[in-house]
């Protein structure tokens, strides 16, 4: 991860600062805040603001004043029924805002989550880096032949080796082509404008935002995108974002582990199935009202837990 020194300035400025404040505080999230987490090969995750902590859920929840004579295990039984329960409003009243920069066809995917509220870094404005996503050999995968929008077996050194020259030759033959266009006429280019020079980036060009968003949807966001079935390139973004959020709302993200993150779902006719097989009785898809795959997906997860 590589930041400009101008950006290492603005967190040294940012992290320097001791500002007073009457509204309650992380200590876990204050100290990891302002700080860039490296993610892929130029990303990063970075906390730029919040506002509230498990305090302020259960506050909500009670509609209470103050922590008065509560007891921590009471938030925490609190915060899991809440969770365990689907009351989810409590957990829109803390909020967060990350820094993020990412490749754009990852924040492409990450914007369908629309729960946010997104600035991204202007290419109408500013000219991008010459900056690109080239993936690690080991995650560097064929179509998955059973799943259509995973990846199945890895490609072998040879193959990997050629797709990774062919990322980099492109990447940087339109970038040198966005420079061209870029630059006046009297320096050998043609002047573009930026909005329309940029059409020629490569889709693992870095780029950057800031995102803001309340827990309840940043959980629903880390449910999804922390799945082993989500695209390995999200997934490690999630994966940082769960730590900060670790040291952020410790009782909540507990909750969210348990209820969410570690949990599975059956629908009623799989119950119906489950209590059969409990009670002995044989039972196979053919008579069990599931189609194959869900019976598959299933005797998976039971399998799994057998073990």
């Amino acid at each position: 991860m590589a930041l400009t020194e101008e950006q290492q300035a603005d967190i040294k400025a940012q992290s320097s600062q001791q500002l007073y404040t009457k509204r309650p505080i992380s200590p876990g999230l204050e100290e990891m805040l302002y700080q860039a987490f490296p993610v892929l090969d130029h990303g990063f995750v970075r906390v730029v603001d919040y506002m509230g902590n498990d305090s302020a859920i259960v506050q909500a929840a009670r509609v209470s004043y103050g922590t008065g004579t509560k007891k921590v295990s009471e938030d925490r039984g609190l915060i899991r029924y809440l969770m365990r329960h689907y009351h989810t409003t409590p957990f829109e009243m803390c909020e967060i805002k990350f820094h993020v920069k990412l490749p754009i066809f990852v924040a492409r995917q990450w914007i369908r989550h629309r729960t946010a509220s997104v600035n991204e870094y202007s290419a109408r404005y500013s000219i991008m880096d010459r900056e690109f996503y080239i993936p690690e050999p080991r995650v560097l995968a064929m179509q998955s032949k059973v799943n259509h929008q995973g990846r199945g077996e890895v490609l072998s050194a040879d193959q990997s080796e050629a797709v990774l020259s062919l990322l980099r030759n492109d990447a940087q033959k339109c970038y040198d082509d966005y420079e061209k266009m870029l630059r006046n006429p009297e320096e050998n280019g043609f002047g573009l404008a930026r909005e329309l020079a940029r059409m020629n980036l490569t889709l693992n060009s870095y780029s950057q935002w800031y995102w803001k968003i309340n827990l309840h949807n940043l959980f629903h966001f880390l449910q999804l995108r922390i799945d082993s079935h989500a695209q390995y390139e999200i997934r490690v973004y999630a994966e940082v974002m769960l730590k900060t959020v670790r040291a952020w709302v410790p009782l909540a993200c507990e909750a969210f582990e348990d209820y969410r993150k570690g949990a599975v779902t059956f629908s009623s006719t799989m119950m119906n199935v489950i209590g059969k097989l409990l009670n002995g009785q044989s039972v196979d898809q053919a008579d069990s009202g599931l189609s194959k795959r869900e019976w598959t997906e299933m005797m998976q997860i039971l399998d799994h837990y057998k073990s």
